[in-house]
């Protein structure tokens, strides 16, 4: 197995190898829109320094190997005019058209806007882009061609930059290609990620598998002329031919099933290509005839295909002298659905538009984007997407044979939520093959599940800590969010009603517009909304009476306030958007300065601070309206609490040696708990006084490296 060389193609070459299977092709609109990106890109080159047009027609020649019809083409070569150059849509509607237009739009970074990290602009283009996805596939299809010529010449960007792009190439692009069926790319993708990623285990693991394949392919040879001699003696039509196994699927293989490469046997295969469905199950029986097959090796993808309309038969036999061989038989169009999936189906197809077979490639997106239409946070819509494309799945059956599919680790709760929401919602326990299991049980291929309901049943928080798919974690996110604010929203009812009674006021107002003008001072859409503030506990009552009636605001500030300013001044912490309210510092993770910060709402008790990396906000920030924006005010020489907690052995003079480094990087030690173990090990447990992160990271260090210390940690 060597690396793959790339050659630059030309103008010329570009419009021969479409004509090839696009005998029509407007030469003319497609020579226009190569010097039209030409000219837009004339004075820019690469990092490699050759002219930026390179890419633009390596993109096209990407798109033509998938066998896209001009208009994707087109956009491929123009797809970078509008965010790199001056070039703005209205000049390549007017020249090119809407369509177009159209995708060269949907690829178009969002640079106009302002983000607060490159994260989140990252997060945001994607959003925007799988959202236009939905509408039109090619936009995808687009942005894999870009992507895989950036990935192809990656060697000449910084290696922190090439890490970057392998990573989000590895987690995002390769299984969505695996999603949409693109065999070839999906390979291409892992296999580029994987080298820049692990450079050191690519390189070993290259040369460990071209040493197989030479030590090897003698025998394999030997398997294939023996299939070819039986299907010609069972007048079978079959296609025998070699195939190696890509070295992203070798390394994760040895990573998932923890052995080493001499333990991986299906390095080397076979693989049988035939005329019918029938010929690949008779071809499946006659290779069983000549060898033993291996246990739990066989799958059929034929009768099940995968969702990305994979079929195949994949069965491993012991051959010849004792070895183990892999064996795929497929049809030849289930041959060409592997390695194009959803661009196989694509020539020809006019405005975007495909049938209803091919939608089933994208069913899932588009009910993913409908699911999560009202998730604000675009980081999080990522996270959720990177979660539905993920490869591994179980076929389980409904109670009347239908099949449904799901990721692997998928519960009963789950399998509910695939059904319908109500489903889900009303769900109270499952029968796994006609038994009673646990909800948190993980469904395996094969399984028949059965779901029991009760009408006055919801779902349970605890839900989240074991559900797998996004459909069910987000729908059960959204009731508890809703049940949470009717709670909110009664309760903020009855506080402000109270202090209204208190004043001598009529309950009345709530319904007034006075009211109306006061919820808007608050920047709130309505009185609801300001109401559930006062439930949760954002606003209080006594802010909104002052704002309905400014003359009788009271002249002494109740204590509660004076305690937060007083806590604000001494913590040097501020809460954007809110003023006067009561707030402490979680101790479950002792922010300090240099932390990213995330205040939640708790009703009676104001706001607590955690850091954004808290184990503890998974839990609590089901509901981001309970979820405040907190930021480090700095002060001189103010000190913050904070934790650390430290593994020794058990010996005299470790706790003294501790306490002089403290005490040399002028760290006070406000509390310390010790405990000792039976294996001669202490856990102390040191409450300090730092100015900021980086004093409490050089102080972890320091620690870290003292003898006799096992571990340290916040």
């Amino acid at each position: 197995m060597s690396e793959k060389k790339y050659k630059l193609i030309t103008l010329d070459e570009l419009t021969e190898k479409i004509a090839r299977y696009n005998p029509d092709i407007d030469t003319s609109l497609l020579r226009k829109a190569y010097y039209f990106s030409h000219e837009a890109h004339c004075s820019q080159k690469r990092v490699e320094g050759t002219p930026y047009i390179d890419h633009p027609l390596s993109v096209a020649s990407i798109l033509s190997d998938m066998r896209m019809d001009t208009t994707t083409i087109i956009a491929g070569l123009l797809h970078d005019t509008v965010e790199d150059t001056e070039t703005n849509l209205d000049d390549i509607e007017e020249i090119f058209g809407k369509e177009v237009a159209f995708l060269v739009g949907a690829l178009t970074k969002l640079s106009k806007m302002k983000f607060r990290t490159k994260e989140e602009a990252q997060a945001e283009n994607f959003r925007k882009m799988f959202l236009a996805m939905a509408e039109d596939i090619r936009v995808i299809l687009i942005k894999f061609a870009d992507r895989l010529h950036n990935m192809r010449t990656l060697q000449y960007l910084p290696k922190p930059k090439q890490r970057r792009i392998a990573k989000e190439t590895l987690e995002i692009y390769a299984p969505l290609a695996n999603r949409l069926g693109i065999g070839w790319m999906r390979i291409e993708f892992e296999d580029l990620s994987f080298k820049y990623l692990y450079p050191d285990v690519y390189k070993s693991l290259l040369k460990k598998v071209a040493k197989r394949r030479e030590q090897q392919e003698g025998y394999i040879n030997e398997v294939a002329e023996l299939v070819k001699e039986k299907l010609k003696e069972y007048n079978i039509p079959g296609e025998v031919s070699g195939r190696v196994k890509h070295l992203y699927g070798i390394y994760r293989k040895m990573q998932m099933q923890k052995i080493p490469f001499e333990q991986v046997y299906d390095v080397l295969g076979l693989r049988i290509i035939t005329d019918t469905k029938f010929h690949c199950y008779e071809i499946l029986g006659l290779i069983h005839s000549l060898w033993k097959p291996i246990p739990g090796r066989f799958k059929d993808y034929i009768a099940l295909p995968k969702s990305n309309m994979y079929q195949s038969l994949h069965t491993s036999v012991i051959g010849p002298k004792g070895e183990r061989v892999e064996f795929q038989i497929r049809t030849e169009e289930m041959h060409r659905i592997a390695e194009e999936g959803i661009a196989a189906h694509w020539i020809y197809k006019e405005n975007g538009k495909i049938d209803t077979k091919d939608a089933r490639y994208i069913k899932w997106l588009r009910e993913l984007i409908h699911s999560q239409k009202d998730l604000k946070d675009a980081k999080e819509f990522l996270e959720v997407v990177k979660g539905e494309v993920v490869p591994e799945v179980v076929y389980v059956f409904t109670p009347r044979g239908e099949i449904k599919e799901l990721p692997a680790g998928s519960t009963p709760v789950d399998f509910a939520y695939s059904i319908h929401t109500e489903v889900g919602h009303r769900c109270i326990g499952a029968k796994v093959n006609g038994r009673i299991v646990p909800l948190r049980y993980q469904l395996q291929s094969g399984d028949t599940v059965e779901i029991i309901t009760s009408p006055s049943h919801g779902p349970s928080r605890d839900w989240l800590k074991f559900v797998v798919t996004q459909r069910a974690k987000s729908r059960i996110k959204q009731w508890i969010r809703t049940e949470e604010r009717k709670q909110s929203l009664e309760l903020g009812h009855r506080i402000l009603e109270a202090e209204l009674r208190k004043r001598g006021l009529s309950p009345s107002l709530i319904k007034s517009e006075t009211m109306e003008e006061v919820a808007s001072s608050f920047s709130m859409k309505s009185v609801d909304d300001l109401l559930v503030s006062i439930g949760y506990g954002k606003v209080s009552e006594k802010q909104v009476i002052n704002k309905l009636i400014p003359e009788k605001k009271e002249t002494e500030e109740p204590q509660i306030k004076k305690a937060a300013r007083r806590e604000k001044k001494a913590k040097g912490i501020r809460i954007i958007g809110i003023d006067d309210i009561l707030y402490h510092r979680a101790k479950c993770c002792y922010p300090v300065p240099g932390d990213q910060l995330i205040g939640f709402v708790t009703r009676g008790k104001g706001v607590t601070i955690h850091r954004k990396d808290c184990p503890n906000l998974e839990r609590l920030a089901v509901d981001d309206a309970r979820l405040v924006d907190v930021e480090w005010v700095s002060e001189d020489g103010a000190v913050t609490r904070a934790r650390l907690y430290v593994e020794t052995v058990d010996r005299p003079g470790i706790l003294a040696n501790l306490s002089t480094l403290m005490s040399s990087m002028n760290v006070n030690i406000s509390n310390l708990e010790v405990k000792t173990t039976s294996d001669r090990r202490a856990h102390l447990t040191f409450i300090i006084e730092v100015k900021d992160r980086q004093q409490l990271s050089a102080l972890a260090q320091k620690i870290a490296s003292t003898d006799g210390v096992l571990g340290v940690r916040r």
